[in-house]
């Protein structure tokens, strides 16, 4: 999906014709991100692509600076013309590169990291943990692979694309050391919210 010429809306419609509830998962996004007592200053956009879903959660976050890493050169320029340069930092990096040191309050991948295997993506959540600061968040939403066979409307080619089913990627987050609560699940769609331990009392 890199590889077009961008266009705001034809990448709408090319998402929605892919992935038909990608809106309900960019909402749904938004709002496990909104959904804090204290709202996150520094944000880490894994996969920012064309920028229009960290558009959305800028919106929710006006006090907020993103720093959005992305493999595909064309996507960063997407998102450089769709982002606040005043608020935005764009890098370009795999997801299997190190992740620059934060600490970051709040991480946000939407549809990046299925393209990694189990390990890939294992590993990237331990590394995700150790740049969150305590009462830090990460949100995915993502591909996961759904119990029921029926529940995959999204092609995937099985090459790039990698989901993994949504208890594993729980038991991933967990073992790196995250308490985690699925905020919204739907057929092969899901929006998952990590947090690092809170500081202890006292």
């Amino acid at each position: 999906m890199t590889e077009f010429a961008w266009d705001p809306d034809s990448y709408l419609a090319l998402m929605a014709e892919e992935i038909p509830d990608y809106r309900r998962l960019q909402a749904e996004l938004t709002a496990a991100v909104a959904a804090h007592d204290r709202p996150p200053r520094t944000v880490l956009d894994l996969g920012v692509g064309s920028g229009l879903t960290a558009e959305k959660v800028a919106e929710a976050l006006p006090e907020a600076r993103t720093l959005g890493i992305d493999a595909s050169e064309q996507m960063l320029a997407a998102a450089a013309r769709t982002l606040d340069p005043d608020r935005t930092e764009l890098r370009r990096g795999r997801l299997e590169d190190p992740l620059p040191p934060g600490p970051f309050d709040l991480v946000m991948s939407t549809l990046a990291i299925h393209h990694l295997d189990g390990p890939g993506k294992a590993d990237l959540f331990t590394r995700i943990a150790e740049v969150l600061p305590a009462g830090g968040r990460f949100v995915l939403a993502d591909l996961i692979v759904p119990a029921d066979p029926t529940d995959v409307v999204t092609p995937i080619d099985g090459v790039e694309d990698t989901p993994s089913a949504l208890d594993e990627q729980l038991d991933w987050l967990a073992e790196a050391g995250l308490a985690t609560r699925v905020h919204w699940h739907h057929r092969d769609l899901a929006v998952v919210s990590a947090e690092a331990p809170p500081p202890p009392a006292g």
